[in-house]
């Protein structure tokens, strides 16, 4: 179990990592393995949140989680990035991105359907 648990939180730093490094090389044009010292700051904090993150066990995404334990500026930085790098991650990155689009589709419909059984019960 902490085998798996150390695999997610891994997987979940490479995505962030490799979304921050995309944004970073289009947006600041920053090349190779080099990161601008802001997107550097906002990698380390996304990937010590993960580090630390009490849920991981149970969650998939941070979007996803009742808990946000991200400062709200880092949070709206992280949002920008997401929402910039994740289509363009299908370029590349394309089976990440897809393993990515699968895992939150099925985190939204288990969501769905546990405020279903919530509800009904």
């Amino acid at each position: 179990m902490e085998q798996n648990l150390t695999l997610k939180r891994e997987k979940e730093k490479q995505v962030v990592s490799e979304m921050v490094a995309l944004y970073c090389h289009k947006q600041h044009h920053t090349r190779g393995a080099e990161l601008c010292p802001q997107c550097a700051a906002v990698l380390d904090y996304a990937r010590a949140r993960t580090d630390h993150c009490p849920f991981m066990e149970s969650k998939t995404f941070c979007v996803n989680c009742s808990v946000h334990c991200y400062k709200p500026d880092m949070r709206e930085k992280i949002r920008e990035i997401m929402r910039f790098s994740g289509p363009r991650m299908l370029f590349h990155r394309p089976g990440m991105a897809l393993s990515h689009a699968f895992s939150m589709l099925r985190e939204k419909h288990n969501l769905k359907q546990n405020r279903k059984d919530e509800t009904s019960r």
